[in-house]
């Protein structure tokens, strides 16, 4: 009896993530995908789509942050330089995640987009 209801928990988290898996791979193209996706999500909330949500808007405000760095001579512009490389490895991974149904956190910032983000739902 218990296989069946664990089975069928699994059925249902599984069928969930595939609903928002198309709005989780949107949020991650570009800011204007970001928000097509976060009002897509906002008419039929999905815990999925709300979770990439998140992180790439978490994404997109430490890119922000780097473009801003990259004012500064010399070392901001190497540390946009590098950033610039570790965004690129973070969308990738993101986008990863969303296509292969994964709540998993960024690497590095992962964890405090979660924190940071709570409150989108």
């Amino acid at each position: 009896m218990e296989s069946v209801k664990l089975e069928t928990n699994e059925t249902s988290s599984t069928s969930l993530q595939e609903e928002g898996k198309t709005t989780a791979i949107i949020a991650y193209i570009t800011i204007i995908g970001l928000i097509i996706a976060f009002v897509i999500n906002n008419e039929k909330k999905n815990a999925f789509a709300s979770y990439h949500i998140r992180q790439s808007l978490g994404l997109a405000l430490t890119a922000l942050v780097l473009s801003l760095i990259n004012i500064i001579p010399i070392l901001g512009w190497i540390i946009s330089f590098l950033g610039f490389f570790l965004i690129v490895y973070l969308w990738v991974m993101g986008l990863i995640n969303a296509i292969n149904l994964k709540e998993k956190p960024l690497p590095i910032l992962g964890k405090k987009y979660e924190e940071w983000f709570k409150s989108i739902k």
